[in-house]
């Protein structure tokens, strides 16, 4: 039985209404009385089975009700009726084109080899070209369009964004209409150019006030700015008029939620902070030096000053960051920049050791320069490809490793031409395409770094930002054809990368049996195992490593410099598992090397800085190596975040205090311990120590 969700309200209809006809129905639907017209589509769909078109016609419906699944099956069950049906595959298409599935080209193409004079696919065609940064294609399908209806609406307006991007002023396609200044903000958006993407969608609702979908678009591009006072008015309005899709009750509650949130700025008005209470405390200590070193390495980089601060919003709750992303290509998945402001997953948003926030940040702060250096302009396989080579370019323990499926494409040949990437990150032919173009982008921009060296990107990123486009671009500045670089530099990933893809699936095979001899407890076996595939596929650093096996191994046999050996092997490939780290630190404290120990522990503060034993661990170590100052940090994370034994925590900080010669912070300290714990004789020992008169 279908089901209709309004307000969070499953509704079922079982009654059948009488003399129900199509034009019923879709009065009903036009008029936003969706629960009517469900019983008149159920109702036509039970007394005509045979009719397609009603199934169409009813998945539109849910389509515009946010409800795509439900959509879906309609069009399916169109299908079985009557194979090839125009307009169901056009459904089908239009719900693939809403997720940036590859699949809406050809169900659109299907539809159209059906009904060649179905204009909506043939617009959807202009759209999908678009959206892969396809000009040339893109002009020619909206020109199909146009000669189908010389009125197409999306035709004119696909036609007119792309003279818009470009920068002109007046387009003799102007479509005038509120349905094409959504679809101009869509694609400015898509872009990355939210300022202009927001004019868009107020030109539509200026047009067309309960254009819904438009306001929806304008609510959540504000609150990606910044501006959630705006957004809130904008989505409320959407709310209260029945427009309650998934991004704008979502949005709303994410806006309701920043009442959980501090807004911490920065001295130098460089950047503003905002992070949940709960949590805000220790993070803001690794956080806000971070950000200021990534700002001074980055305008000495990119040779130019931010001219306002940049925002950083770190969410403890993945899917309230999640909310941010809606509608937007790509993974997502951590990250995110608009502008000047990035949203990004708070190190307590996934399980430790999944996420490196440090190098998500780098990742991040890139984008807000090279979107800035450019207006906006600059291609998404460009930024992406930046921000990855920053990751490592920093440290190169940090960015993400080369995963299986990156692997499997290099063997199966699947990396896209340097001039179509951007369709890999917008619509990949499957899942693993956008983590591939990611790494593609990425040592991209090695290759070019290393082979033509920085200026030539920057110069790049000064051509994007005039306009140009990646072929004329590459031929301008790297003096090559665009196919040719396609081929020298596939060559040199797969030069790179040739051992551990010829041998990906013989270690595939050893790390399995590595991982059955482990669970056996024969830990001669795994040494044996574990060592011969080790090196084969060295970037697997994900659970359930080798270099793990082994050291258990080597640990279980006595022989902890070979499991210390290991596990530095580890971290130096990017491990970030805090377990692994943590077992590494306190072997080498065993074994007396207390500076390499607390150099290891440190590297837990870019990955999971809310680890109260971990900063107690590194905050003796670095008093006893006379650090006091990177001490205090570690026992003012603890003391901010929920110690489970106050006094004690606040002793420790007291004492850093004191050996950093803060001398009145120390009494503050020492003052809080005794209040937490009135009798806790070694704070009062330290503060009678302090407050006896200096001998002369």
């Amino acid at each position: 039985m279908r089901w209709l969700s309004l307000g969070g309200i499953l509704i079922l209809f079982t009654a059948l209404l009488p003399a129900q006809t199509l034009e019923q129905a879709q009065a009903l639907w036009k008029a936003r009385r969706y629960q009517d017209a469900n019983n008149e589509f159920r109702a036509l769909t039970a007394k005509y089975p045979k009719n397609p078109d009603y199934r169409v016609q009813w998945g539109r419906m849910y389509l515009e009700h946010w409800q795509p699944d439900v959509a879906s099956d309609l069009f399916k069950e169109a299908l079985e009726i009557k194979e090839n049906h125009p307009g169901a595959l056009l459904g089908l298409a239009l719900v693939a084109a809403e997720n940036f599935d590859s699949r809406a080209e050809q169900l659109a193409r299907k539809a159209l080899e059906a009904d060649p004079k179905l204009l909506e696919a043939q617009e959807l065609l202009a759209r999908l070209a678009l959206e892969d940064n396809n000009n040339a294609k893109a002009t020619d399908e909206a020109k199909k369009a146009l000669a189908i209806d010389p009125n197409s609406v999306q035709g004119k307006a696909i036609l007119a964004t792309i003279d818009w991007l470009a920068d002109k002023k007046e387009t003799q396609w102007d479509p005038r209409t509120a349905k094409g200044y959504e679809t101009a903000g869509h694609f400015f958006v898509l872009n990355r150019r939210y300022e202009e993407g927001i004019a868009y969608y107020r030109k539509a609702i200026e047009l067309d006030p309960q254009l819904y979908t438009a306001r929806s678009e304008l609510g959540i591009n504000l609150m990606r700015l910044g501006e959630a006072s705006e957004a809130f008015t904008q989505l409320k309005t959407c709310y209260d008029n029945g427009f309650q899709d998934y991004a704008t009750v979502n949005s709303l509650k994410l806006i309701d939620s920043y009442k959980n949130f501090v807004t911490i700025p920065d001295p130098n008005d460089r950047s503003i902070l905002k992070m949940d209470k709960k949590e805000s405390g220790p993070l803001r200590l690794y956080f806000q030096p971070e950000i200021e070193k990534i700002l001074a390495t980055y305008e000495q980089k990119y040779k130019m000053k931010l001219t306002r601060p940049v925002q950083v919003e770190v969410y403890p709750n993945h899917e309230d960051f999640a909310v941010r992303t809606l509608g937007m290509p790509g993974l997502g998945a951590l990250g995110v920049t608009f502008g000047f402001v990035i949203a990004m997953d708070s190190p307590s948003g996934r399980p430790p050791g999944e996420f490196h926030w440090a190098s998500t940040l780098w990742h991040e702060m890139s984008h807000v320069f090279t979107l800035t250096a450019t207006g906006h302009r600059v291609p998404r396989w460009f930024t992406e490809g930046m921000a990855v080579h920053e990751e490592t370019a920093v440290n190169p323990e940090w960015g993400d490793r080369i995963t299986p499926e990156i692997l499997k494409a290099i063997k199966d040949k699947k990396l896209l031409p340097v001039a179509d990437l951007d369709r890999g990150f917008v619509h990949p032919t499957e899942p693993a395409q956008v983590i591939v173009s990611y790494f593609q982008g990425g040592k991209i921009i090695d290759y070019i770094n290393e082979k033509w060296g920085w200026d030539a990107l920057l110069a790049m990123l000064h051509d994007f930002g005039a306009g140009e486009e990646t072929p004329a671009v590459i031929r301008k500045e790297l003096k090559i054809e665009p196919d040719e670089f396609d081929k020298q530099f596939i060559a040199s990933v797969e030069a790179q990368t040739k051992k551990q893809v010829d041998n990906f699936d013989h270690w595939r095979a050893g790390i399995k049996r590595v991982s059955d001899l482990a669970k056996a407890k024969d830990y001669d076996g795994v040494i044996k195992e574990g060592a011969a595939i080790r090196d084969m596929y060295p970037d697997y650093v994900e659970a359930g490593s080798v270099y793990e096996f082994l050291a258990t191994a080597y640990i279980e046999k006595n022989n902890k410099p070979a499991a210390i050996e290991e596990l530095e092997r580890y971290v130096k490939t990017g491990g970030r598992y805090p377990d692994s780290i943590k077992k590494l630190a306190k072997l080498l404290d065993e074994a007396g090397r207390k500076k390499e120990a607390a150099e290891v522990l440190e590297r837990l503060n870019y990955i999971y800085p809310l680890d109260n034993q971990a900063h107690q661990e590194l905050g003796s170590l670095l008093l006893e190596q006379n650090d006091p100052k990177d001490a205090v940090r570690e026992f003012q994370a603890i003391v901010t975040h929920n110690p489970i034994d106050p006094a004690q925590s606040h002793f420790d900080l007291a004492r850093a205090y004191n050996a950093n010669h803060q001398t009145d912070q120390a009494k503050d300290e020492l003052f809080s311990a005794l209040e937490a714990a009135p009798g806790f004789r070694p704070a009062q020992k330290l503060l009678l120590e302090l407050n006896a008169p200096e001998k002369k």
